[in-house]
């Protein structure tokens, strides 16, 4: 989820604004998800190990609006069968922000529905060398204009279609969210393997 600071600057506001409208680009998003049905397990990359390097007060903010969410998106999860868990580190979360995480998982262990990953002080690199591989990713996005990875899920990411987008993530909708999958089912996806068909036709 990339480009809220330059979403605000291009509007003459403080990166902050431009972090509180990419919360409810998150809202359209995980909405999108759970509507189509298709996706079983969403995951979005809201702080890298690497951002606590920006402004002091920046990371405040952000780690604020995190827990804002964690609370008042509970209900919501409940109430449409979302299971919410946090993966990256947690020893360096103010214990408010620990606390809020541990309920938000605890409380929505049980969903069956859609399953929100926030990856939150997370690096790829951290995460493989202490063993901790999740599912392996099909479709991976990301908005902003930047074409790399940024340490976001390199292993699970092996084989996925990757799709990268000019749009900042605060004008990201839930259309650009369908267009996406769209794209996704025109990829042809061999995993390193030769399909059938192609294989006949080369003998």
């Amino acid at each position: 989820m990339d480009g809220n600071g330059r979403w605000a600057a291009e509007r003459g506001l403080e990166r902050s604004a431009g972090h509180r409208a990419g919360i409810t680009a998150v809202r359209r998003v995980v909405e999108a998800a759970r509507r189509s049905r298709r996706v079983q397990t969403l995951t979005l990359f809201a702080f890298s190990a690497d951002n606590w390097d920006r402004p002091h007060e920046e990371v405040g903010e952000l780690m604020l609006l995190f827990e804002d969410y964690l609370i008042s998106e509970l209900s919501n999860c409940l109430c449409n069968g979302v299971r919410l868990s946090v993966i990256g580190r947690r020893d360096r979360f103010a214990d408010t922000l620990g606390s809020a995480i541990e309920a938000a998982e605890q409380a929505t262990a049980c969903c069956a529905g859609l399953h929100l990953r926030l990856a939150v002080d997370y690096s790829s690199r951290e995460a493989i060398r202490a063993g901790q591989i999740g599912p392996d990713v099909d479709l991976l996005i990301r908005t902003g204009g930047e074409l790399r990875l940024s340490d976001f899920l390199l292993w699970e990411s092996a084989y996925a279609e990757l799709l990268f987008l000019d749009k900042k993530w605060p004008d990201f909708d839930a259309a650009d969210f369908e267009a996406a999958l769209a794209e996704f089912d025109t990829r042809r996806r061999r995993f390193g393997k030769v399909p059938a068909v192609e294989h006949l036709l080369t003998h």
